[in-house]
């Protein structure tokens, strides 16, 4: 027994993905494609995204926005688990991972709830409505996620969920004096997060680190 979150090794990890992970076929076929990709570490950890597909059902959710989309495995998660006159927004560049992405909402037959939105991301959330969505992800660019936060509250709905991915950065989060902008803005979320009367607040461990932020 411990007090403290374990620090999972190979064996382990595996464990936990044997006895929880409910993976669909197509969500394996998707993560299994992108793996062989130069970018594979932008792919989030299937656990995540079966526990972000938890929090869309937990929460009730009709409408999501994610900034950072890839190649479409946490989108695919989150929008199947909306009702069906959800919607979810996409933010994303244009990349060849779009088609991707386009490819495997079509065959889940989620296209129709999905829309991608490929401009910076930052531009495009200027454009959209306070309190029009009940949950927000947050995998883009690091160097903005202070910015993000401050859109990302403006755009969720009191009482909704905002997350943001690699909170944890691979540990660089304990460097003193990061020469990375990326590295900082994460240090600099994580700081002013955790005195932020906005939001109720969990960093969980979870993949590279995952803050769940709820809008008081």
């Amino acid at each position: 027994m411990t007090n403290r979150t374990l620090n999972l090794d190979d064996a382990l990890y595996g464990y936990l993905l044997d006895v929880s992970l409910r993976e669909t076929p197509l969500l394996q076929r998707l993560r299994a494609e992108t793996a062989a990709m130069p970018t594979a570490r932008w792919q989030i950890a299937p656990e995540q995204g079966q526990f972000m597909a938890l929090l869309v059902k937990l929460t009730g959710a009709r409408r999501i926005l994610e900034v950072g989309t890839f190649t479409g495995y946490s989108a695919l998660c989150m929008a199947a688990e909306l009702p069906d006159d959800g919607r979810m927004v996409c933010c994303d560049l244009p990349g060849d991972y779009n088609a991707i992405a386009r490819r495997y909402w079509r065959e889940a037959g989620l296209a129709e709830r999905i829309e991608l939105l490929l401009a910076p991301a930052l531009g495009t959330l200027s454009g959209l409505a306070d309190g029009s969505f009940d949950l927000i992800f947050i995998d883009a660019d690091k160097a903005n996620y202070p910015a993000y936060l401050e859109q990302a509250l403006r755009l969720v709905r009191q009482g909704g969920l905002v997350l943001f991915d690699n909170v944890l950065w691979s540990g660089r989060v304990l460097e003193t004096a990061p020469d990375d902008p990326d590295t900082r803005a994460i240090q600099a979320l994580n700081l002013a997060l955790k005195h932020d009367p906005r939001v109720d607040l969990s960093l969980l461990p979870l993949g590279d680190g995952l803050t769940l932020c709820r809008k008081r």
